[in-house]
């Protein structure tokens, strides 16, 4: 009774459910929780972060870029800056048209945001007057899950058919598969508008007396329809419908629009109309590669296609949708996909996120495998089965914990649970280790060992699984994008350790009394020794040692022997001091790089093609054609989408750096598809370093822009570097950002170089004379309304069509031809008051000047952005970076020494300077987040450990090996030669908790020796002795559950961080702490020896 009274809460817990019927159907219970997550979790590649932002579209007809910041832009910045939860606000204010984008910080809800910014609007409706000319703001807001899952490409080889075509079958599909339910948005890329092209003749409109308001006022009229009501009579009631919509296109060339001489002038008479293809504003394109056939293409060459975009609604299962959808395009094939039209699966994240999962299943029962064979070695079968199915029971419960909390299972969620084995097997370890030792001592009947032992160890597990959840959860509340990303690793693991700690004191006694019952209840208790060979707790010391306690009695009891020890001691300090020097040292090196998160191999990379701002469409195609088919080159290549005028679909990157709002005649886009990682030898960052020198040579030739982008490790930025320049004015900026651009362009291994200037180009400004035009009747609104008309197109009514998915407008134009320059387009004739026909050219008078200037701010100042990347052998931008500080810091640039900023803007910007972004900016958020959260992380164990051990100095001791982890982080990386990541460090953080448990274990055996009456020299070494194989079985479960993570490029950091700390801080600790602490203590514990 004394003896159970004596039992602690983890001894307590043990009895009580050692022989309760309940503990298996509890076990039972957690596995079907954990088969259950296991079913409904959907699965992602990476974790959803939610990013909210919006754009807001103001146009501004005809004013000018200046005239839009001003009356727009800054009014509108300074308005939504008050809005809650809001982070940047940027704009763009070009001619007509001021962009703004409301960034809210990182976790803001979506929904509640957007009601925000749509009351913040509509509530200040009235700040600029109504008759201004400025439009109603357009609010599109922008998530994560505006990022399509599935890219279908459609596409040809018949020659008699085109992109219209293809677009009819794409609309089609998109009714169809937007059944499948879950999808969000289905959208089609590179579909030329179908419109009723009304090309009209100016010269026959002139020579029938009529002018473009005629046609435009004939052909609105003509398009009329209403319901006029009922008759009544005859005991009925019928409805009467005035007048019919427009519906074929061939009927709309017979329209009147006017008399000459008496006689009716029909529409076909004065313009041609036909329905189909507008004037291709964009052209879309397949391109084969080298690997093509691997995608089931059999053919080769470049192709007409139209991609179909793919979105799903949030929280569902990206693997499912995916799947479902493919198989409706399976069934919709031969009825609605005709023969000759091809579909191949450009993008599929389903895939991709089933295969991440699966893999990672795969090494998560490996490493759990590989743990359970270690404990076999170390302890035998029988306490392997009970480790394994511990940890198993731990996974289980941790995946449905996991699933309740919200997280998806994701590349980071599954390497979370990866990198927790280790953590997780040491509370079973320890106490099945301990439970074996107390069967060994023998005294007790199994019943009453196996709550003994439980209790032994009871506190130093709770403390030490304490320590790690300390030194891991504060990594939960890292700020910006990295948090949600990384948040399932603090989350996963500690949810895990207190899961492990409850299965270790219910679920492991029970198992294990079930499993040794028949075995150690075949002998009759026999009085408490040690067995042969292995101290005991009575043992006295003159008996033979076991070859644990030998070695450490050599290893440590030099560093012991009072006096005489202490210059080993200070040697074995000081040699630590210089290790851990030496190792940090590394960095300053550069055999150790610096990097926020390395490049995945991944199976697509983007080329980004920009050409100088009036390069017309069929530049940008030709500039496409020729990169597109160097890229068909490249053997790891299936296929590749350009896309000329428009952007490709979007991923989370270009969601982000808002590719998709990258339209115009000038711009293009290459998707590059590769084959599967497990067909090729290179890695896609090698490729796409390869293919970017022979890229830019070709765009060099086009004066085109070249930048190969990757799909970032991470939250992606803006770009990898980025200078934000700004300046008392705008004209001053540019030049200033001309000469930063200058410097990344002279700076070694530097790629990538682009700004937000335009290149200068013509532009004509028709100017009316308001006085001619008076004397002649004509208004200037008449003259901007025609050359509208002539040049842009105007939809002056829509064909009225039961089959079609999209308005078909009647769009009126000059034909193309026509537009090629100004006398042709001034020839055009307008009608004046006095009903007489003016030509454009006598009212008007042409200036000749160049395109203006988009103004970009960000956070209410004026800013020019600078943009680059770094390759080369570091690859990491943040060298980079300092290297360019370094020579701008020497240069006067502006009239002065340019100010440089790394985390804020310019408080004064009323000289010229600076501010770096970029991954700078990340990176350093993020790692002072996480060195934050390591200080906080430190401050919990060493208030745990206070509560423990009621002492201000065990503490301390306890956790002096945490510096020893950088003599195994450092070197290991320099030998792997892995670049040190934000991976590393969270790696270096679950190395405090980890070690600190180990020193937890050591000092408290000390403590319980010494309190036996052992002698203070002989505890110590005991305390490594017997502790030894628990400390060094979990140590070797930690590197093994790593070394699966060895191979992931992204968490590398983590697994060389885990496998190497602990491999050299074990080793330390089980010398460094016995000794430290005999040092401590020596003088308290121990008689004064000379």
């Amino acid at each position: 009774m004394s003896a159970a009274a004596r039992l602690g809460l983890s001894g307590t817990l043990a009895r009580n459910f050692l022989l309760s019927e309940i503990t298996p159907l509890l076990a039972l219970v957690g596995l079907l929780m954990g088969v259950f997550a296991v079913l409904v979790t959907p699965r992602e590649e990476e974790p959803q972060i939610n990013v909210t932002f919006a754009n807001v579209f103001v146009a501004f007809p005809g004013a000018t870029a200046r005239e839009v910041e001003r009356l727009v832009s800054s009014p509108a910045e300074q308005m939504l800056a008050e809005i809650e939860g809001v982070e940047h606000v940027y704009s763009v204010s070009r001619p007509g048209m001021a962009v703004l984008t409301v960034q809210f910080k990182v976790g803001q809800p979506r929904t509640d945001a957007i009601v925000r910014l749509y009351n913040k609007l509509y509530s200040n409706a009235d700040w600029l007057p109504v008759n201004l000319g400025v439009g109603q703001p357009i609010v599109k807001p922008k998530g994560i899950d505006d990022v399509p899952i599935l890219s279908l490409t459609l596409w040809t080889e018949d020659p008699q058919r085109g992109a219209d075509d293809l677009a009819r079958v794409a609309h089609t599909l998109e009714t169809e598969l937007k059944r499948v339910s879950g999808t969000r948005d289905l959208y089609t890329l590179g579909a030329p508008d179908r419109v009723v092209r009304v090309q009209f003749d100016p010269a026959r409109l002139a020579g029938h007396g009529l002018a473009l308001a005629d046609l435009r006022r004939s052909l609105q009229a003509a398009n009329a329809s209403a319901d006029a009501g009922a008759l009544v009579g005859g005991n009925r009631e019928i409805p009467v419908q005035a007048g019919s919509f427009l519906v074929d296109a061939a009927d709309i060339g017979s329209l009147v629009v006017g008399l000459h001489q008496g006689a009716p002038v029909y529409l076909s008479d004065v313009a041609k109309v036909n329905l189909g293809p507008e004037v291709p504003e964009r052209y879309v394109w397949l391109g084969t590669g080298p690997a093509a056939a691997v995608n089931g293409i059999a053919v080769k060459g470049e192709f007409p296609a139209v991609t179909l975009a793919v979105a799903k609604k949030p929280g569902e299962n990206a693997v499912a949708i995916a799947e479902q959808v493919l198989a409706r395009v399976e069934q919709l094939k031969g009825a609605f996909i005709p023969e000759g039209v091809h579909l191949t699966v450009t993008r599929n994240y389903g895939v991709t996120a089933n295969d991440k999962a699966v893999t990672l299943i795969s090494k998560l029962i490996f490493a759990t495998a590989l743990v359970i064979a270690l404990v076999w070695l170390a302890l035998g079968w029988r306490e392997a089965s009970i480790v394994g199915a511990a940890v198993i029971l731990t996974l289980t419960i941790t995946l449905f914990a996991s699933w309740a909390w919200g997280f998806t299972l994701n590349r980071v969620s599954l390497f979370a649970l990866i990198f927790s084995i280790g953590i997780l097997v040491d509370d079973a370890i320890v106490v099945v280790e301990n439970i074996h030792r107390h069967i060994q001592l023998g005294g007790y009947s199994l019943v009453e060992a196996i709550p003994r032992a439980v209790d032994e160890v009871g506190g130093p597990t709770i403390l030490a699984t304490f320590t790690v959840i300390a030194a891991l959860l504060p990594m939960a509340f890292v700020s910006g994008l990295m948090g949600p990303y990384m948040s399932p690793i603090p989350i996963n693991s500690s949810m895990g350790m207190l899961i492990s700690l409850a299965v270790a004191f219910v679920f492991t006694p029970w198992l294990t009394y079930k499993v040794l019952r028949r075995v150690v209840e075949k002998h009759a208790p026999s009085p408490p020794t040690a067995p042969p060979g292995e101290p005991g707790l009575m043992e006295p010391t003159g008996e033979r040692e076991d070859f644990a306690h030998r070695l450490f009695r050599r290893a440590v009891g030099p560093f012991l022997r009072g006096r005489q020890g202490r210059p080993l001691r200070w040697l074995l300090g000081l040699g630590v001091l210089a290790l851990i020097g030496a190792s940090i040292s590394l960095a300053y090196w550069q055999l150790v790089v610096l990097k926020m998160l390395p490049f995945d191999n991944k199976s697509e990379f983007q080329v980004i093609v920009d050409l100088p701002e009036g390069s017309p469409l069929e530049q940008t195609a030709r500039v496409l054609g020729e990169l597109g088919r160097y890229v068909g080159t490249v053997e790891e290549v299936t296929d590749y989408q350009a896309y000329a005028g428009t952007a490709a679909p979007i991923n989370f990157n270009g969601l982000v750096r808002q590719y998709y709002l990258r339209s115009g005649a000038n711009v293009g886009d290459l998707q590059v598809n590769l084959v599967d990682k497990k067909h090729r030898h290179r890695k896609s960052h090698e490729i796409a370093l390869a293919v970017r020198g022979p890229l830019q040579e070709i765009g060099a030739r086009y004066q085109a822009n070249v930048k190969v982008v990757e799909v970032p490790p991470g939250p992606p930025v803006m770009s990898p570097l980025v200078a934000e320049v700004y300046g008392l004015d705008y004209p001053g900026q540019i030049a200033a950002a001309r000469e930063v651009r200058a410097r990344f362009a002279a700076t070694p291994d530097i790629v990538d170089v682009d700004d937000t200037v335009e290149a200068p180009s013509e532009r004509l400004i028709v100017h009316v004379d308001r006085a001619k035009a008076a004397l002649l009747g004509v208004s200037q609104q008449a003259v901007a309304a025609d050359l509208n008309t002539a040049l842009r197109g105007e939809d002056v009514s829509y064909l009225h069509s039961e089959s079609s998915k999209y308005p078909i407008p009647l769009r009126l134009r000059l034909p193309v031809a026509d537009q090629a320059d100004a006398p042709s387009v001034l020839a055009l004739k307008t009608r004046s008051q006095s009903g007489g026909l003016v030509p454009l050219s006598e009212v008007v008078d042409i200036e000749r000047t160049q395109r203006e200037n988009a103004i970009y701010h960000k956070d209410l100042l004026p800013v020019v952005f600078v943009f680059g990347d770094m390759a080369g052998t570091l690859d990491s931008p943040l060298y980079g970076m300092f290297e360019i500080y370094g020579d701008l810091k020497d240069r006067r640039i502006g009239g002065g020494p340019l100010e440089q900023f790394f985390i804020r803007q310019p408080d004064a910007p009323y000289g010229y300077s600076l501010k770096w972004d970029g991954e700078w900016q990340i990176t350093y958020e993020t790692f002072r987040d996480m060195g934050i959260a390591y200080g906080v992380g430190m401050i919990l164990i060493y208030l745990l450990v206070v509560a423990q051990f009621r002492s201000y100095l065990i503490p301390l001791i306890i956790m002096a090996p945490i510096p020893l982890t950088i003599i195994g982080v450092m070197p290991g990386h320099a030998l792997l030669r892995a670049q040190f990541t934000a991976t590393s460090m969270i790696g270096m953080i679950a190395l405090a908790g980890i070690i600190v448990r180990n020193s937890i274990l050591l000092v408290d055996f000390i403590n319980l020796e010494t309190a036996d009456g052992v002698p203070f020299q002989e505890a110590v070494i005991r305390s490594s002795a017997v502790r030894a194989k628990p400390i060094i079985l979990t140590a070797l479960a930690a590197m093994l559950g790593a070394l699966f993570i060895l191979d992931d490029p992204i968490f590398r950091g983590l697994a060389v961080s885990l496998i190497f700390g602990i491999l050299v801080s074990t080793l330390l600790t089980l010398v460094f702490i016995p000794v430290l602490y005999y040092a401590a203590f020596r003088k308290t514990l121990e008689p004064e020896t000379p």
